[in-house]
């Protein structure tokens, strides 16, 4: 670099002239290799550095590990409150069939399956010989059996009037729902009404046919009795009161029996209802024209049905562990029963008291209770992040949110006592 040259000129001030160099000024470079030479700056440099790095991995060892949650996505959907109780099958119309006098009961001729008419002939008994009490006592039965079939005959007639009326009140409903004047779920409750009528105007023709197979039987104890007293050995048919299916044969030996002894059952197989048991304190919530799902029947299909009454007294029942329980018989009807589905089957119901169609819901896993309120954690940014929230109805595996959730957001299923708000958390499904 060459050098300035900085004169003064001869007569001005009498001084020489020289030239002086000009010491640049060091730049941040060289002071940082002049300072890096120095011994004491390069220890203080890895102390400094070894301090940071142990105040580092102090921070990553004590600094607590995601924990593993499992988890799931708020959604909207349908939600029900449902009752889950076992039941029972049994045929709608079904008729028990005693012996209507003592006698010697000949072997049956009928079995369990057979399909037999109304009127015929399933069983026979020879009576015997009557004293003048048991003759008093069979004029007393014909008599009540002739007023029992004078009674189920005005029962055909009112049967069939408010037959004809449900019909009529169907067709309307039909009508209208066609118009829109009325909504589809009145009309299919009134053609179900009218389908009730006719299944009652059947029952009760079916009970005139009974009571009058009951008055031909209790006159047929009377048959060849001479003035004297005692009784002729006429063979008494005992009929079936209505068509159907034999579904039990209680006497399968001829044998003597006493008047009243069950013999055989006949009812009409594709008549099937359901009856099951629920605690009184489910029953009240539990109304006629519920909607009734049957599971575990043996198919592998749900069966639909619908609950037609709730029957009024209870009875206790003593449980698998020892508790008395009072207990209340669901009556339900079938809407399509499979043909394979037959009198005291086994079935698991589930009735439904409370449905929501469109519903924010997470599964009640996830939820636990704060005070009186009910809480849940959320995943934000890696940890959970405690929410309350308001419920609504609650189902079985999801529960309503009415609010603090939006659709979409991640819940923490079975929140553990080590997880708090804040803490980080590891998503594992």
């Amino acid at each position: 670099m060459a050098a300035r040259s900085n004169q003064v000129p001869e007569g001005e001030g009498g001084i020489e002239a020289r030239d002086e160099p000009i010491v640049p000024r060091p730049t941040f470079g060289d002071r940082l290799k002049r300072w890096w030479r120095e011994p004491r700056a390069r220890r203080r440099l890895i102390w400094g550095a070894a301090g940071v790095l142990l105040l580092l991995l102090l921070v990553l060892a004590f600094r607590p590990d995601p924990l593993p949650v499992q988890t799931a996505e708020v959604a909207v959907g349908p939600i029900e409150v449902t009752v889950e109780s076992d039941g029972m099958t049994r045929v709608v119309d079904r008729y028990q069939i005693a012996a209507p006098t003592a006698g010697r009961l000949e072997r049956p001729s009928v079995e369990e399956g057979d399909a037999v008419p109304a009127g015929a002939i399933v069983a026979r008994l020879t009576p015997v010989p009557l004293d003048p009490q048991e003759i008093a006592r069979a004029e007393a039965a014909v008599s009540a059996a002739q007023a029992r079939v004078t009674e189920a005959t005005a029962g055909v007639e009112q049967a069939r009037e408010a037959a004809v009326q449900t019909q009529r009140s169907a067709e309307r409903a039909t009508r209208l729902a066609e118009a829109g004047g009325l909504s589809q779920e009145e009309a299919e409750r009134a053609v179900l009404e009218a389908a009730r009528a006719e299944q009652e105007l059947a029952a009760a023709e079916a009970r005139v046919r009974a009571a009058t197979s009951d008055l031909e039987a209790a006159r047929a104890v009377l048959v060849d009795v001479d003035p004297e007293g005692g009784a002729g050995r006429a063979v008494v048919n005992v009929t079936a009161p209505a068509a159907g299916r034999i579904l039990r044969v209680h006497e399968q030996s001829e044998r003597v029996v006493p008047a009243g002894t069950p013999l055989i059952d006949v009812g009409d197989a594709s008549g099937i209802e359901v009856v099951v048991d629920v605690l009184s304190t489910d029953a009240v919530r539990i109304r006629p024209g519920a909607a009734m799902r049957i599971l575990d029947w043996g198919g592998n299909s749900t069966i639909d049905g619908q609950v037609r009454l709730v029957e009024p007294a209870a009875f206790t029942e003593i449980s698998a562990l020892g508790v008395e329980e009072q207990r209340v018989n669901v009556v339900g009807d079938l809407i399509d029963p499979p043909p394979q589905l037959g009198d005291g089957y086994r079935v698991e119901a589930q009735i439904v008291v409370d449905a929501v169609p469109e519903a924010i819901r997470v599964p009640s896993s996830a939820l636990f209770q704060v005070g009186e309120g009910w809480a849940l954690f959320v995943v934000e940014g890696g940890r959970a992040v405690q929410r309350s929230v308001e419920i609504g109805i609650r189902g079985i595996t999801d529960a309503q949110v009415l609010g603090g959730v939006a659709p979409g957001e991640t819940v923490i299923l079975f929140p553990s006592d080590q997880l708090q708000d804040g803490s980080p958390v590891r998503p594992e499904g």
